[in-house]
């Protein structure tokens, strides 16, 4: 009986590896093993900036695209496309690092706060309720759904402005604070030569009254800056002014004409200040002195020298004679 157990068994065990040897023939997926190159290489940040989940999923578009054109790993930059490059037998895409920046100035003292709220500290929940502590509905809540997100340590609430702050030394622009903010006030933006950057700090869509009113700081939709701007890089949309950094040539022309400074500019020297503008109306005309005429010199007195005397013979040289 032993026995008879033990050959049937084994004849069940050889049927089923027989079954599973030809399920796993049939349904075999292939992978490219350049794939798992691809993702050696990559950081493993796994922040989802590239557009894929995870660095698993980049790196298998990576392999089955026919060009790297429009992929890039914003955590690792040119150095890694670099290496996936290499490994693929492609050319390295370019592109220029890009930051993230905070398109709001409406601090505590711009923006006086009218209510206070006491639920849950998310940027999330609040907005899905109403428009926040101010009058402003469009700016940032504060509660730092954008510091929570990133994984970077990149980003934090200054709590002296109530606004959030970006480490531009420690931003990989993955894009996780512009996804995790309901307010749509974080924008990845071009570093800039120099980390040299103009935008316009609000994104308020009120008319310029209600605006200047809910902040000092706001854009009031005014149209100075689109007129100063020479390389049309400037657009007016929604009572609210965005610069097109991809068209901007940092002449700051537009930062100087702002009246109420909600254009920003970073990392700039100062500016050198302008002599006072001197009205010519009020310039009274200086004649010209003449020259003084040259004093004639005096004559010069020549004193004759004085007449020797004749000489006298007395008598007693006469005698001697």
């Amino acid at each position: 009986m032993i026995l008879i157990a033990v050959i049937s068994l084994g004849a069940i065990g050889a049927i089923g590896a027989v079954f599973l040897y030809a399920a796993s023939k049939k349904f075999e997926v292939y992978e490219d093993p350049r794939i798992a190159e691809v993702q050696e290489a990559l950081p493993g940040a796994n922040c989802g900036g590239c557009g894929y989940p995870g660095c698993g999923g980049f790196a298998a578009a990576c392999v089955k695209a026919d060009s790297l054109e429009g992929l890039l790993c914003p955590v690792g930059g040119a150095e890694t496309m670099g290496k996936v490059a290499s490994i693929l037998g492609m050319e390295a895409a370019t592109a220029e690092p890009m930051v993230a920046v905070v398109r709001c100035n409406g601090t505590c003292q711009a923006r006086p706060r009218t209510n206070q709220y006491d639920g849950v500290k998310s940027c999330a929940i609040a907005s899905s309720l109403y428009g926040g502590e101010t009058n402003c509905t469009f700016g940032c809540l504060g509660y730092g759904d954008c510091e929570s997100a990133c994984t970077f340590d990149a980003i934090h609430i200054n709590l002296t402005t109530g606004l959030p702050e970006v480490d531009e030394e420690k931003c990989t622009s993955c894009g996780a604070c512009v996804k995790a903010c309901p307010k749509n006030i974080i924008e990845l933006r071009k570093k800039g030569p120099k980390s040299r950057r103009i935008f316009v700090s609000c994104v308020n869509k009120d008319k310029g009254a209600a605006a200047r009113k809910a902040c000092a700081n706001a854009c009031i939709g005014c149209g100075k800056c689109v007129k100063e701007c020479p390389f049309e890089a400037i657009t007016l949309e929604n009572n609210v002014a965005y610069i097109d950094y991809r068209k901007c040539r940092l002449c700051r022309k537009c930062v100087a004409v702002c009246p109420t400074g909600a254009i920003h500019e970073l990392n700039f020297p100062p500016r050198k200040e302008a002599a006072p503008a001197v009205d010519a109306d009020k310039v009274k005309p200086v004649t010209p002195k003449a020259a003084p005429a040259p004093k004639a010199e005096a004559p010069t007195k020549v004193e004759a020298a004085p007449a020797t005397a004749p000489e006298t013979i007395t008598k007693e040289e006469t005698t001697q004679k």
